[in-house]
C-alpha cells in the first residue's frame, strides 16, 4: 500500500468517520483512481471507524509540515 498527496486528495470529502467499506464505496462513487480503491482494500478490516486520512496514512503531511516558519515572512 502506498499513498501520495494526489491519491489522498480523493478522500478529502469522504464522509468521515467511516468504515473501510464506506470509504471503498465512496471512492468508487466519486470516481477515484483504482490505486485509491486498492489501497483501501488492503486496510485491515476490524469493523473500526476511521476518523480522517491520518488514521489511514499516519505520515499524511499537515499544515505544519509546509509552513514551519510562517512568522518570518
Amino acid at each position: 500500500m502506498y499513498w501520495t498527496l494526489e491519491l489522498a486528495s480523493h478522500l478529502e470529502d469522504a464522509p468521515w468517520p467511516a468504515t473501510k467499506d464506506e470509504l471503498i464505496d465512496y471512492a468508487i462513487r466519486s470516481g477515484a483512481p483504482m490505486e485509491v480503491i486498492e489501497n483501501l482494500q488492503q486496510l485491515e478490516d476490524e469493523g473500526e471507524y476511521y476518523d480522517n486520512i491520518d488514521d489511514i496514512w499516519p505520515d499524511y503531511p499537515t499544515h505544519e509540515d509546509f509552513f514551519f516558519n510562517e512568522d518570518e515572512y
